[in-house]
């Protein structure tokens, strides 16, 4: 886990629906799981020198607060991993973008394009079955791009469609998943487990699009895994409050709700 790829996951599991959380209650966490103050510092600094943070000062307290940009990224990884999918009526989304044309770019756009539910039919080209169309528009105008957006079904079984969709490394990754993990009684120990589980879980994102379970190949682990994630979250937050009640964070964040 590295210091910034973490504060995102603090954001995504501990702080939402809050954008801002309190410099200290940031510090508390991270040292929690094994980073030093300087190594938090370092994160921070290095975020908002590119924009993604930006500290505020409440009084005598500093906090940080999420970008727009980033923010739209912490809801779009609570919407996937948290929030129930969509009935299926049996249609695709092809996504044709006019760009972008820098390497480096089109990585970042492809990977985003991933984390909505896309999978690449061919360069360029973006196939997705669970993807919201809202949001893809919402990806396309940050990066100021203009694309042709298709909606139908396809032709025969439509097997070979699967093949746009990286599965068998979203296979290995659920395989190598903590889920049968002994739960910890100790409120910090709850707290490190199911931030360290969040992690993992939210970077299978990237491989797996959340297809219907209709269309996934047989013995696909993806939906039993995520049900299990789902039930160990609850019960290693239930278990991580106490933790979490010291250390300062908005109410909204520690209040019970669903997602």
């Amino acid at each position: 886990m590295r210091a910034r790829s973490t504060i995102f996951t603090l954001f995504v599991e501990h702080v939402y629906p809050e954008r801002r959380a309190p410099l200290k209650a940031l510090i508390a966490m991270m040292e929690a799981l094994g980073f030093s103050e300087a190594a938090v510092r370092a994160a921070l600094s290095r975020s908002a020198r590119r924009g993604w943070v930006a500290p505020e000062r409440r009084g005598r307290v500093v906090h940080y607060a999420l970008s727009d940009r980033v923010f739209w990224q912490v809801r779009q990884v609570r919407r996937r991993l948290y929030e129930p999918l969509p009935p299926w009526d049996g249609s695709f989304l092809l996504v044709l973008p006019e760009g972008p044309r820098e390497r480096g770019e089109r990585e970042r756009f492809r990977r985003e394009m991933a984390l909505l539910g896309y999978g690449s039919l061919q360069s360029g080209v973006y196939l997705g079955a669970s993807a919201d169309p809202r949001a893809t528009e919402e990806l396309l105008g940050f990066y100021g791009l203009f694309a042709t957006l298709f909606k139908g079904r396809p032709l025969g079984k439509g097997e070979e469609l699967l093949r746009a969709f990286p599965l068998e490394a979203a296979r290995a990754h659920y395989q190598s998943l903590p889920l049968e993990a002994h739960l910890p009684e100790d409120p910090v120990e709850a707290f490190r487990a199911l931030t360290r589980l969040a992690h993992e879980v939210r970077k299978v994102l990237f491989l797996d699009p959340l297809l219907p379970e209709a269309l996934l190949p047989e013995g696909f682990p993806g939906p039993r895994a995520r049900r299990r994630f789902l039930e160990l979250r609850e019960a290693l937050k239930e278990r991580a409050q106490l933790f979490l009640k010291e250390l300062g964070l908005p109410l909204s964040a520690l209040s019970p709700r669903p997602g």
